[in-house]
């Protein structure tokens, strides 16, 4: 059944029994709870108040890695996971996570930091089991990463990690979630735009549910054996109607995209900020490359979009300027920007952001699971860790037969027809689903939209089977289009407006409403501050 749903056919049942286990939070650690829960033959139903991965999923910086700063830190046991999981990921997902290189530049008075930082990489790379750390001298550097400010380099240190689109992971695992339910005849739901409104609190559990449908305004109430709280830096508010108390510390990442002929990089630099020497990276992503991250407290109200800020923007600029200084980049260069906001356990020991720990926590409420923290790689480990937590609370259920223990089931060798790129890339984010996909798309449908790696036969998918309820899920999270057109993909809308009159009956009143909100979405925390 997957994401293609009978909204209102499923709202009206949604109360006729209890769940085993409702999730709420419909981003990667959501997600990865519903896998592991129809894996375990669980009845379970997500739910997620925006959009699927609205929040931190679909704003952060890309990279599913090992974190080699927690090895630095002497965290060997949640490197060592990170990495197995990154592993992992490569393997089931190719496409959709894609190994990217990393060069960390040392200057000619650095002799010593070269020796740390190799034996740090070497002995990170012999934990993943891929032995690619090595040194790179300057030519090579300079010819490898052209325009860098090199003059006083020795030369990198090179290692290898990955890159991802998170907000389409997150697609992924829902979609692999729901199939894998649907084949064993099991019942597993995710809703988009549906909002937990309250709980009904008896003995200290959670009793009763009561949602309410943004895209209608209808109400009605849910029950659960458990309920597991993967609303990530929204965490303490759900808990809190159980267990008061500040947990989370929520911070703000943001980054600046370009065009790639502007600043041409082909794999990751990290470079110390000339402000603060806090490690900064330029990538590539997308068929763009990425300035990031910063990492400061956000104190703005969760409710809102997260935005980007002046002073972000003057430190993110400053950091492509000292790199690339002969690109005589200017603001006018900007594509878009994002700004995540990162669920960290707060420790109340460190008034450095950058100084806290990213693992994740898992707290049992009564029947209330909450789990949050982490980070974008172990999603998986996070999961089983909230599922074993409410395992007390949930029916005893037989898995289903023939579970191989994977996350993404490998697609299914067909071919699917000429692409706009390469076919492990649209294997990886699509799987199973590619050959439907392409399935009666016109060859213009499936050219390039303006040199990005998208096309019209994605957009048009993603309005069919992927729960698009507003204009901004499919310009933001379904595709990237967004991000990656200049003034967030405005020459294209006509031919998008075609698509979602067919596939989502948009009138025209309809589509000015969603143009409208877009462009405002996108004004105000994907371009500049006001």
């Amino acid at each position: 059944m997957g994401l293609r749903i009978q909204r209102q056919k499923l709202w009206d049942s949604l109360g006729a029994q209890p769940w085993d286990l409702v999730v709420i939070g419909g981003g990667i650690t959501g997600a990865g709870v519903l896998r592991e829960a129809v894996r375990a033959g669980y009845r379970t139903l997500l739910l997620e108040q925006r959009d699927f991965a609205w929040g931190t999923s679909s704003r952060s910086s890309k990279m599913v890695h090992g974190g080699l700063r927690y090895l630095a830190a002497g965290d060997i046991k949640l490197t060592r996971h990170s990495l197995r999981e990154r592993e992992r990921l490569l393997e089931e997902a190719p496409g959709l996570i894609e190994r990217m290189g990393y060069f960390v530049p040392m200057g000619k008075d650095q002799r010593f930091k070269r020796m740390q930082y190799m034996l740090g990489i070497r002995a990170y790379a012999a934990m993943a089991g891929t032995h690619d750390a090595s040194y790179v001298k300057q030519p090579d550097l300079l010819a490898a990463m052209p325009g860098l400010a090199g003059a006083d380099l020795h030369g990198a240190c090179y290692y290898t990690d990955t890159v991802t689109d998170d907000a389409r992971l997150v697609l992924r695992v829902l979609q692999e979630a729901l199939a894998a339910a649907d084949a064993a005849g099991g019942a597993a739901h995710a809703l988009n735009y549906v909002q937990v409104r309250d709980f009904d609190i008896d003995g200290g559990a959670v009793a009763g549910i009561s949602l309410r449908d943004e895209s209608t305004g209808q109400f009605t109430t849910v029950e659960a054996h458990a309920v597991i709280n993967a609303t990530g830096a929204w965490a303490d508010g759900l808990r809190g109607k159980l267990a008061p108390g500040k947990r989370i510390r929520p911070l703000r990442g943001s980054h600046l995209v370009f065009e790639r002929a502007r600043l041409p990089v082909d794999e990751a630099l990290i470079w110390p900020h000339p402000e603060d020497d806090r490690p900064c990276f330029i990538y590539p992503w997308e068929g763009a490359t990425v300035v990031g991250t910063t990492d400061l407290d956000h104190g703005a109200d969760l409710n809102f979009e997260a935005q980007i800020s002046r002073r972000e923007i003057d430190y993110l600029m400053a950091l492509a300027g000292a790199c690339y200084p002969q690109a005589q980049l200017s603001e006018g260069d900007i594509l878009s920007s994002w700004a995540g906001v990162r669920p960290v356990i707060g420790s109340e020991k460190s008034r450095d952001p950058s100084k806290e720990r990213r693992d994740h926590a898992v707290w049992s409420d009564g029947n209330l699971v909450t789990v949050s923290g982490g980070k974008l790689t172990t999603f998986r480990l996070m999961a089983q860790d909230a599922l074993a937590a409410a395992a007390p609370h949930l029916p005893k259920r037989a898995a289903p037969a023939g579970d191989d223990g994977r996350i993404f089931a490998a697609p299914a060798p067909s071919d699917p027809g000429p692409l706009p790129g390469p076919r492990a890339r649209f294997e990886g984010r699509y799987g199973a689903m590619l050959p439907a996909l392409v399935e009666g798309a016109t060859p213009a449908e499936r050219a390039s939209l303006h040199g990005t790696p998208y096309c019209l036969a994605e957009c048009r998918w993603a309005a069919r089977n992927e729960a698009v309820m507003h204009l901004d899920d499919l310009m933001l999270r379904r595709t990237r289009l967004g991000n990656l057109l200049p003034q967030g993909g405005d020459e294209i809308l006509p031919q998008i407006a075609q698509i979602c009159a067919a596939e989502l009956g948009w009138d025209g009143d309809k589509w000015a409403a969603e143009r409208a909100r877009y462009e405002a979405i996108w004004r105000d925390c994907y371009w500049m501050p006001n």
